[in-house]
């Protein structure tokens, strides 16, 4: 069994309109969890592997009680997660359909997270873990809890730990005095693997990119130089995924993934995604997948197409957690990809 996975960030009250529809075209909002890093951490734990959760919650308060309980159920170890004071940070989702995009609206200015008013034991954490992992959420959240990612992925990385980072790019949360490129680089340089889109490696790297994310088709070719170009500004990275999502409207998605892992440009499968149920955790479930391949040994093309899989059956969960099991990644991987009802 690998080491346990620790990740840490913000989880949040998620609040969402019921089906597809516009925020508050009802009073009735469903209320679930979700968080980046709480996400890959759940996934990960679905999958069969231990993880540990570490985050700044509100001091009694029933809210996070909640959320620590959601957590405890996947079977994630919630141990490290400090109280302070503050409140608890809540986003909204508006469900997009055909060609109306999806909408989050943010309200986690506060919370107790972003003012990360307490001290971390960041060695106590790492104690027995092999994996660190850590997203561009976090740091854009506050100055606060960019310092305490920085100084997590520093420990980790001095540990001997691998560190992944996924650079998230969220331009809704960089309110704080300074830009994501003026940041991420420094994560990025204590991180051995690299997770993004392309948009996120221009923003929070300043890499420029040719690729057109807008075209009817993307060329997946085009992809080596951008990773190529990465690999080069920061050479210790061990590799680089990007994900690849052709979106034909909100419904419809083209879903795949390039991995460069220094020596060979690999492409995953291609997955047509007809009709999308719920987007939002698709990158953290890849992550998590992705996370898994490496940690269990199934080499550079077979944690590539893991994560693809594990992230495509992501688009059919509601809720931001991959609320799906090994086999079930498995049985698509194999080809069992038709729906068909399982007796």
């Amino acid at each position: 069994m690998p080491a346990t996975t620790v990740t840490f960030g913000e989880i949040m009250l998620r609040l969402t309109p019921p089906g597809f529809e516009r925020l508050l075209q009802c009073p009735t909002l469903h209320a679930t969890f979700g968080g980046g890093e709480a996400n890959v951490a759940a996934s990960l734990a679905s999958l069969g592997l231990p993880a540990a959760y570490v985050t700044i919650l509100p001091q009694a308060n029933p809210l996070a009680d909640a959320a620590i309980g959601e957590l405890r159920r996947f079977g994630i170890d919630t141990s490290h997660i400090a109280r302070s004071t503050g409140r608890m940070g809540i986003y909204f989702l508006e469900t997009g359909a055909s060609q109306r995009a999806s909408r989050v609206v943010y309200d986690r200015e506060g919370s107790a997270f972003a003012l990360a008013s307490v001290k971390i034991d960041w060695p106590r954490v790492f104690a027995g873990a092999g994996w660190f992992h850590v997203t561009g959420i976090t740091p854009a959240v506050s100055q606060a809890a960019a310092c305490l990612a920085l100084e997590a992925a520093r420990t980790a990385r001095s540990m001997g730990i691998t560190v992944s980072c996924d650079l998230n790019f969220r331009k809704n949360l960089w309110k704080w005095g300074k830009k994501a490129s003026e940041v991420m680089p420094d994560l990025v340089k204590v991180s051995d693997v690299l997770i993004a889109n392309e948009e996120d490696i221009q923003m929070a790297l300043g890499v420029a990119s040719d690729v057109d994310v807008h075209a009817g088709a993307l060329d997946r070719s085009s992809y080596r130089g951008l990773t190529e170009a990465v690999l080069r500004e920061y050479s210790y990275l061990r590799g680089i995924a990007v994900t690849l999502r052709e979106s034909k409207s909100a419904s419809h998605n083209v879903w795949s993934a390039c991995l460069h892992d220094g020596k060979d440009f690999l492409l995953s499968r291609t997955y047509d995604i007809a009709h999308i149920v719920d987007r939002v955790g698709a990158g953290d479930s890849f992550a998590a997948g992705l996370i898994y391949g490496m940690q269990t040994n199934l080499g550079s093309q077979g944690a590539l197409d893991f994560a693809v899989a594990a992230s495509c059956l992501k688009h059919s969960v509601p809720g931001d957690i991959n609320r799906v099991s090994l086999d079930e990644v498995k049985a698509l991987l194999s080809g069992g990809g038709s729906g068909r009802v399982q007796r």
